[in-house]
């Protein structure tokens, strides 16, 4: 393999000043779009091309002005006028699209790489890092310190409403999602290794990603190297076992007083209303009180570590309490996209046992009196994959009904078998939950059109397309 002109963060930062043109190689993703466009903002002149252009990414691309390509008809010859080429992870190894890339002559890095040096290397970073809620809390972060008064930078790998994905700000915060799976093909580490992170949030620390990771000690290695020279500050809920262990093995080196633990105890969530929530956070001996819109234990406790932050670096209890008020969730997290038939339709990105849990549980809390039916597609390689066969099944005991969309994709996790939905609608049954598993999307408008009226809830999980549901003439006939 040649590599001779792959360039390393740490080689970026000596030779940032030599950067002047950039691109995108493989653009539509969410983080490598939201990459594109801090970069421009940086001042940088950025270009960009793939495959497939798919909304919701492609349509948010498009509005920026950054010009796009087509790479199915692409001479790769024009790469050549650019100074640096940013290689998105889609890109595989023994693929024709990385022998092209590195017999161009141009220096190439991967997106976390290039925003570390190019980006994020002068400014004061939070990394928003776990399993689960790392693009909600990043996004409630950037919200409470914007209504705090600040012009906080943010990197959030999601669609939102009214805004950017991304934005340098002035320097003093900037809010990053920090994703634990690898960066590119020929940089086979954690994104957040690259970021310059000066603090942290872990929200949580469970096994996922096993096409990568062989276990969860994998997943700790990845943070073991950013916390063997860390000083600043870090955020975790204490509930995950793992980041409890991870914690105890660094708490004399970081210092125990940079550490901020929160779980149920420390957030004592009171009444929960169709207005939101109410609850009570542990603070130097003291419980303040807060009420939000949000609802849910996973975001309350996600919005928790939002305020210990805030409330670290000693900003005014009244003023974080305000600020917390009212805030927004990213697209497709509880996303409320409108009545079918009489039945009200939630879209949601959860695709891990645990979140899939939460995620119904607060649904149900939030609507108890209507029957929350939920339709399922497992669509990750982890999720396709027999590796939480009895946790799925568990999990989705709380529902009242499950649709159990087929994976079109065996799963590409080796010494797995694939995820088998028959066997989890046979245990949902033997607990009294109802269900059918389907294998395309005319069964699947079918099934919902058969359970669907005015007492339902329509909670549809996946981090996919659904079976091209959101895709489909569903969406036109959604009121």
């Amino acid at each position: 393999m040649n590599l001779i002109n792959r360039i390393t963060g740490s080689e970026l930062k000596v030779n940032k000043n030599k950067i002047k043109k950039i691109f995108l190689y493989r653009i539509c993703g969410t983080g490598m779009g939201a990459s594109a466009c801090l970069l421009r903002e940086k001042g940088y002149e950025v270009e960009g091309g793939d495959t497939t252009f798919y909304p919701p990414m492609s349509n948010y691309l498009e509005s920026t002005g950054i010009p796009l390509h087509d790479l199915n008809d692409f001479d790769m010859d024009y790469l050549r006028q650019f100074d640096l080429i940013v290689v998105g992870n889609v890109v595989p190894r023994e693929s024709d699209e990385a022998k092209h890339i590195e017999e161009l002559g141009v220096a190439f890095t991967s997106f976390p790489a290039a925003l570390g040096a190019l980006v994020l290397d002068d400014v004061n970073v939070v990394g928003v890092a776990g399993t689960h809620g790392k693009t909600t809390t990043t996004y409630l972060m950037t919200q409470v310190f914007e209504k705090l008064g600040f012009n906080p930078g943010y990197f959030i790998g999601g669609v939102l409403e009214g805004r950017n994905s991304s934005s340098l700000g002035d320097g003093k915060y900037f809010f990053i999602e920090s994703d634990e799976y690898d960066s590119a093909y020929f940089e086979k580490i954690s994104k957040f290794r690259l970021y310059s992170l000066n603090h942290m949030i872990l929200t949580s620390l469970e096994f996922d990603h096993a096409d990568i990771f062989n276990d969860i000690e994998d997943i700790k290695n990845e943070f073991r190297h950013v916390f063997e020279s860390f000083s600043g500050k870090i955020f975790y809920d204490q509930s995950y076992d793992a980041s409890r262990d991870l914690v105890s093995e660094y708490e004399e080196k970081v210092g125990e007083s940079n550490f901020f633990p929160y779980n149920e105890e420390i957030v004592k969530i009171g009444n929960i209303s169709s207005a939101g929530t109410e609850f009570r956070v542990a603070w130097e001996n003291s419980e303040l009180s807060f009420s939000t819109n949000l609802v849910g234990t996973h975001n309350i406790l996600n919005l928790c570590s939002v305020i210990l932050f805030a409330l670290s670096e000693g900003i005014e209890y009244e003023k974080v309490r305000k600020s917390v008020e009212s805030l927004t969730l990213v697209r497709r997290r509880q996303e409320v996209r409108g009545k079918y038939k009489g039945a009200v339709v939630i879209d949601d990105f959860a695709h891990h046992p645990r979140a899939v849990a939460l995620t119904t549980e607060g649904i149900k809390n939030l609507y108890p009196n209507k029957s929350v039916k939920v339709v399922i597609e497992p669509n990750s390689a982890t999720a396709r994959s027999s590796i939480f066969q009895k946790e799925f099944a568990t999990a989705l005991e709380i529902a009242d009904y499950v649709i159990f969309s087929k994976p079109v994709r065996p799963t590409s996790v080796k010494g797995t078998k694939d995820l088998d939905g028959d066997l989890i609608i046979s245990h949902l049954k033997d607990k009294g939950v109802g269900g059918v598993v389907v294998k395309d999307l005319e069964q699947l408008r079918v099934e919902i059109d058969r359970i669907v009226d005015e007492n339902t809830i329509l909670l549809v999980l996946s981090n996919g397309t659904c079976l091209g549901l959101w895709q489909s003439t569903f969406i036109d006939e959604i009121s």
